[in-house]
């Protein structure tokens, strides 16, 4: 590979990426970022959006005023981007705008009211996509293979088990630990022909490559897809719930309050229809432009060549990675079939402890922990029972964990060379660095 013609050609977009940090020995390095699985730089483009359109910012939905009727304006066609760029359909679904995945899952949680009793989740689920479910409804969980892999047997299972008492399968679209991406279409015709919905968790898996609503046959459909902004190089405090109207329609908002009514006496009240009866309060109007700039920006480099740049950005690192002694990587090593996320162990030295080093010799930000997926760490670390009542018996035991590297449309080769370096350098020097940083607050 001639490393020389495969930097990003994307890289001048983002604000912030050629910073300059302090090490441990007081030299100043250009910061690396692999942490993007967390939150994502903005792109120069979604602040100059900001910026221009600032001097028109109003209130929306409320005034009479040009800056209003404008800034209103803006708000409803930053719908109509959101929509066309996941392909939903017009007719059937509404979009919601939020504050992130998280808020939007909890949404549906209150709003779905199915008679029927079962979600399905899965073992591979962040926390977002499986707390909000239990207060709401019976809960059980797809299984996983020794990789970590969705067994759809087992789905197929739960569904017959279950049969017509399944209102929900919510699955991750990518997962946030291995990259893994779920055949979603596959899984919603399943869920479809027996009478179960489908919402998708689209936070990892939206902005890495192409996606859509649409499959290719009618019982593909996705019902419901959730996503933020912070994740989509726009942190500025917004999400998307895209979904069928139905459920929107009828009762209250679980946030009563302003913009959610037509008309109310103290005795009374007449709900507005959705999408502004789900969004009470004054909207992030800022953030939702910040989102749609996002979306037009990628839309314009292209999902499929974002999702064929960060293949090869992970092609190349897992080579390398498989060459380093100690390095244990979690799940399949497969690139194909998934986002630009690796998560990884070296032997001998605690996840947090390598993080830190990383960040403190090289200037390289990883991700360290359970990242809000402990079910799932857990299996991939085929912990027991007894390790987890354990850990749950005594808080101040370290939470065992991993080390993630993932990556954005940004990054460069030459910053996966440092880190791959610095890897060999520290398996080669376990025990120099173990010394060295002897006095690690380990609660980090």
């Amino acid at each position: 590979m001639n490393k020389k013609f495969l930097k990003s050609p994307f890289r001048n977009l983002f604000v912030g990426v050629d910073t300059f940090i302090p090490l441990s020995n007081g030299r100043w390095v250009k910061a690396i970022n692999f942490d993007n699985a967390a939150t994502t730089p903005p792109l120069w483009s979604v602040i100059y959006e900001i910026i221009n359109f600032s001097p028109w910012y109003s209130s929306i939905h409320r005034g009479t005023g040009y800056k209003s009727q404008f800034s209103s304006s803006i708000y409803e066609k930053c719908r109509e981007i959101v929509r066309n760029f996941v392909e939903a359909d017009e007719k059937k679904d509404t979009v919601i705008f939020v504050k992130n995945a998280t808020e939007a899952i909890n949404k549906i949680a209150y709003r779905l009211c199915s008679e029927k009793k079962v979600v399905l989740s899965t073992y591979m689920e962040h926390h977002s996509n499986d707390l909000p479910w239990r207060n709401h409804y019976h809960i059980d969980y797809i299984q996983v293979n020794t990789l970590g892999k969705l067994c759809l047997d087992d789905l197929k299972n739960k569904l017959e088990k279950y049969k017509d008492q399944v209102a929900l399968v919510t699955v991750t679209g990518a997962s946030n630990v291995t990259g893994y991406k779920n055949p979603i279409h596959e899984i919603g015709k399943l869920a479809h022909m027996y009478g179960a919905q489908i919402l998708v968790d689209g936070a990892q898996l939206i902005p890495h490559g192409p996606f859509s609503m649409k499959g290719s046959h009618p019982l593909e459909y996705i019902d419901y897809v959730v996503f933020s902004a912070h994740k989509m190089y726009a942190p500025f405090g917004s999400g998307v719930l895209i979904g069928s109207k139905n459920i929107f329609e009828n009762g209250p908002p679980e946030y009563p309050g302003g913009g959610t009514v037509d008309m109310v006496t103290h005795d009374f009240i007449k709900w507005t229809e959705p999408p502004s009866k789900e969004e009470s309060g004054t909207p992030n109007l800022m953030g939702v432009l910040a989102l749609t700039k996002a979306i037009q920006t990628l839309s314009q480099i292209g999902m499929d060549h974002i999702e064929k740049y960060e293949r090869n950005l992970i092609r190349y690192t897992l080579k390398q990675l498989k060459n380093i002694p100690y390095i244990k990587i979690y799940g399949d090593e497969d690139y194909e079939d998934r986002i630009s996320i690796i998560s990884f162990n070296m032997e001998n030295i605690p996840h947090n402890l390598l993080a830190y080093i990383l960040s403190c010799e090289s200037g390289i930000a990883v991700r360290n922990g359970c990242f809000c997926a402990q079910p799932y760490i857990q299996n991939l670390l085929g912990l027991s029972q007894e390790d987890i009542e354990e850990r749950i018996n005594d808080p101040l035991m370290v939470h065992p964990g991993m080390v993630r590297i993932s990556f954005g449309l940004y990054n460069d080769y030459d910053e996966i060379d440092v880190f791959i370096n610095m890897l060999k350098k520290i398996s080669k020097n376990r025990d120099f660095y173990i010394n060295k940083y002897k006095d690690f607050d380990s609660s980090l």
